[in-house]
């Protein structure tokens, strides 16, 4: 049987320094591998051991190992993992599709038209949070790829009920918000990684999806999976998120990326097995 293991990537199987989560002496901490380099300093990182279970789950004969992000192209291509490069790798929360590290194109388009016919324009929205975010917590705005809109944010001085008055707004206008880290997005509702997981699942006749992930921006990926797991950390967690396919985790940081992988892999030799 053919599993495709789609796999959110910041704070689920790759994390900054900043975390880690390393909660033990520093004597014990664990080997790390640095799978990110950005303006010339190493800015992910992943344990030794995960990093020979990505090797082997991208080479792996009966899977296809798609790393599943909301980072845009240029911020995935940064990434330089052990082992073969995935066939197919999902970008800008499913707005663009690679194929061998290339562009599909017809694939971007077709999510540009149901973002055009179901959602306000991008403007719209940008224009919203840039007249209603305060300067004194507003650090950054940007856009990506033309999709969606996201704010680096001073959390500590931003209101909390700030992103829940965001959602509010957004929500007729066919928007979804959703606050990681320091980072609060505003995405179009139909931009979703589960259809761009379809996509590859029609592509690739793969009969079991295997899903991991660690924000709200995660849930319809994790919900259209036959399995799934999430950290003890992150939106999901905190918020309380659950499903019952969907195995919450327990583990915080590197090391709960390094026991996903380790559970994906024997996830995906059973059902290799049982084919």
């Amino acid at each position: 049987m053919t599993t495709l293991v789609a796999t959110d990537l910041d704070r689920t199987l790759i994390y900054s320094a900043t975390a880690l989560g390393l909660d033990m002496p520093d004597a014990e901490a664990p080997r790390l591998l640095s799978v990110e380099v950005h303006e010339s300093r190493p800015q992910s990182f992943i344990t030794e051991p995960a990093g020979r279970m990505i090797a082997e789950l991208a080479a792996h004969p009966d899977a296809f190992f798609v790393p599943t992000t909301t980072r845009t192209r240029k911020q995935y291509r940064r990434i330089n993992f052990p082992g073969p490069v995935p066939r197919y790798a999902i970008c800008a929360n499913g707005g663009h599709l690679l194929v061998d590290g290339r562009t599909d194109y017809d694939w971007n388009a077709s999510v540009r038209q149901a973002l055009a016919a179901d959602c306000v324009p991008l403007e719209e929205v940008r224009d919203h949070l840039v007249r209603t975010a305060d300067p004194a917590w507003l650090l950054k705005e940007r856009e990506a790829e033309e999709l969606f809109t996201y704010l680096v944010v001073e959390r500590a001085l931003m209101p909390d009920s700030w992103p829940k008055e965001l959602a509010d707004w957004a929500e007729p206008r066919g928007w979804t918000v959703s606050l990681q880290g320091r980072k609060l997005y505003a995405v179009p509702r139909p931009l979703t990684k589960s259809a761009a997981v379809a996509e590859i699942v029609r592509r690739t006749g793969a009969r079991a999806v295997l899903a991991a992930g660690d924000s709200l921006l995660d849930a319809d990926l994790l919900l259209a999976a036959h399995e799934g797991w999430r950290p003890g950390h992150g939106e999901l967690a905190s918020t309380g998120w659950a499903a019952p396919h969907v195995v919450a985790l327990p583990s915080h940081g590197v090391r709960c990326g390094e026991e996903i992988l380790r559970i994906l892999l024997r996830r995906v030799a059973a059902l290799s097995a049982g084919s």
